[in-house]
């Protein structure tokens, strides 16, 4: 049969659905808006409850309510106008826990509502393929379903990675998943893995007065970060009593019924109520039988894909976490959003935005967008820095929110931003006034702009147009 005759013979078969979508996070949730506002006969596969994916349930919306919660703590114990009036206030984890329940809660109810809104069928159960084009449903109650579609797009996710030898199922034994189950209020903690996830958590539970170890198996702290931002967070989380460990491996872990003791390949051995495994995540493939479907995966789980992200499989596409970089929220629903043009579409040339904005919700934030210092060294292109520090910004002193600061690059001849780097509260706000022009075309992205316009007063927002006088003042 020739390939022209056996696309028309696919043509020909009566699909269940246009698409099938597995998983409900952020990537599913793109694919199945867009390609329902085109009128496409879609459904999701969901194995838990309730949408959302381990973004809404497990990961970032749970994190990020927790880092909140403890970041007013702080910023109530600090502040000099409650200083003198009232003891210091304690939360214990399971006290913040209930904020986040309450987020999720209204994320779900929301997110359930775009689908119902949106017709697409709602499906729980665990999905696998039998066929390129069918998939097998286990529904709860043991039941099961086969359901076939023209196109299928896995947005499965991911899930922390977990060593064969460390024991998860003991009660002082947690992963990034886990630990939103902790329920007593422990005194010290051991972080393993000192990335995006380890250093937020590291920041989550010093907020909370936890006395907190935290191991980094390289030998700096988010070493994909601007070397001032790693910095900056290295020294905040130092100068607020978090001991860091660089270049560090753990050989075993002995948990007890009153502690864990993690030793390290290098002899050293430490103690702690409690350890948080942060280390590595795996694309959720493992149950799908993707060699039913011509599928394999790579040993973290992961699926290549082309730029329309189509797998090796031509009606087979995947999104988000299960395709490894970026591995943002964010990018993922837009991720969702373009395979679905390009499954509508063949000639679709829409792609993700180069520079991808970076948010790191630790204590104090940062965010980032476009190339680094170190980049730009390497590359041989001649930039500049402009700076501004948040202390000397009015609205930072109003808000007594004075650590941190704002990192304007731009090119030496063209003033052109090249990158912009920022370190304190709300920094994954502020940034995306400077993404904003970044973004500009035909000479727009200049730093002149943060010089011409005019900012309210006073806000945050200012500290661009210091960091842009700062940097022109540069030049000669």
């Amino acid at each position: 049969m020739t390939k022209s005759s056996k696309q028309k013979k696919n043509t020909d078969i009566n699909y269940d659905y246009d698409v099938i979508i597995i998983g409900t996070g952020p990537g599913g949730e793109g694919t199945a808006m867009e390609l329902a506002k085109k009128y496409k006969k879609v459904a999701i596969v969901e194995r838990y409850k309730d949408v959302g994916g381990g973004c809404t349930h497990w990961g970032t919306i749970p994190s990020k309510a927790l880092r909140q919660s403890v970041s007013r703590l702080i910023d109530y114990n600090s502040n000099p106008l409650f200083r003198g009036h009232e003891k210091a206030k304690h939360l214990t984890f399971p006290d913040i826990l209930k904020h986040a329940a309450s987020v999720i809660r209204k994320q779900v109810q929301l997110r359930s509502g775009f689908y119902d809104r949106n017709r697409v069928e709602h499906i729980v159960g665990e999905a696998s393929f039998i066929d390129s084009n069918t998939l097998k449903i286990v529904k709860d109650d043991g039941s099961l379903e086969k359901l076939s579609a023209r196109q299928i797009v896995i947005a499965t996710g991911s899930h922390p990675y977990r060593p064969a030898d460390i024991d998860f199922n003991h009660p002082r034994v947690y992963d990034s998943d886990t630990i939103l189950s902790l329920q007593h209020d422990p005194r010290s903690i051991i972080i393993y893995g000192a990335g995006v996830i380890g250093s937020e958590y590291a920041s989550i539970f010093r907020g909370l007065g936890v006395k907190v170890d935290l191991i980094n198996t390289r030998d700096r702290l988010l070493s994909f970060l601007d070397d001032e931002m790693s910095d900056s967070l290295s020294y905040h989380l130092w100068n607020n009593g978090v001991v860091i460990r660089h270049g560090e491996q753990i050989e075993r872990v002995e948990a007890t019924d009153d502690a864990v003791i993690v030793h390290l390949e290098s002899g050293k051995k430490m103690r702690a109520d409690c350890l948080l495994f942060a280390n590595g995540r795996t694309g959720n493939t493992a149950d799908l039988n993707l060699a039913n479907a011509g599928l394999k995966a790579d040993g973290r789980g992961q699926l290549k894909v082309n730029d329309h992200y189509q797998t090796e499989v031509e009606n087979i596409y995947a999104v988000g976490d299960v395709i490894g970089y970026p591995s943002l929220a964010s990018a993922a629903y837009d991720q969702g959003r373009l395979a679905a043009s390009a499954m509508i579409d063949k000639q679709s040339t829409a792609k993700l935005i180069e520079d991808i904005p970076t948010g790191i919700y630790t204590i104090p934030e940062i965010s980032s967008v476009g190339k680094t210092e170190q980049e730009l060294t390497e590359a041989k292109i001649p930039y500049e820095v402009g700076r501004s520090q948040f202390k000397h910004l009015a609205r930072a002193q109003i808000t007594n929110s004075l650590v941190g600061s704002l990192k304007i690059l731009f090119h030496r001849e063209t003033k052109e931003i090249l990158g912009i780097h920022c370190f304190g509260e709300n920094a994954a706000e502020i940034i995306h006034i400077g993404q904003a022009i970044m973004q500009q075309k035909d000479g727009g992205n200049t730093i002149e702009y943060f010089v011409n316009t005019t900012f309210n007063y006073p806000t945050m927002a200012e500290a661009f147009r210091v960091a842009a006088l700062n940097g022109l003042n540069r030049l000669f």
